[in-house]
């Protein structure tokens, strides 16, 4: 099952150092009932991209931590695409997100089936929309606009082999 699990540069170094990400329980993105429900029009191909999406919008979280424990930490969103068994993936309905779910074993960087990562020019935008996450999740209709604004900027690809570059 294709899992998209938010991330940062910081993380995905140590991540990659360690062999595995981790621990879980993990929470990652999803096509999920609820996803193709909601987006009853969207293919296969829309539906993964409203859950990476939705997995780079938290990756705005940690980076919001990391840079709370470092204030040089790169603002750049990372998202890894990991292939995983379903067996170990359950839904996770916290907050009404409807591709949210719970990855309940380590996921092994060979399980990593790409890098999704913002382009450095994304940065500005990016710093802008950690600093309005408190004033959005308070209801703030201008820092929504400016969270919404690191959005406009489309994730790079990147193969697993280039991931220890970043």
């Amino acid at each position: 099952m294709r899992v998209y699990l938010p991330s940062t540069l910081v993380r995905l170094a140590r991540d990659l150092a360690a062999g595995e990400i981790g621990p879980a329980p993990l929470p990652g993105y999803a096509v999920t009932p609820e996803l193709r429900e909601w987006y009853a029009e969207g293919d296969t191909e829309e539906l993964e991209y409203a859950a990476m999406t939705a997995a780079a919008r938290a990756s705005l979280r940690l980076l919001a931590v990391d840079q709370a424990e470092d204030p040089e930490v790169p603002p750049r969103r990372v998202v890894l695409a990991v292939e995983v068994p379903e067996q170990v993936v359950r839904r996770d309905a916290a907050g009404g997100e409807r591709a949210l779910v719970q990855v309940n074993a380590p996921v092994l960087v060979r399980d990593i089936a790409a890098g999704h990562v913002d382009d450095e020019q994304a940065a500005e935008d990016v710093q802008a929309a950690i600093k309005a996450l408190p004033d959005a999740d308070a209801g703030d209709e201008d820092a929504r606009f400016v969270v919404d604004g690191a959005e406009g900027h489309e994730l790079l690809w990147y193969a697993t082999q280039e991931l220890a570059d970043l």
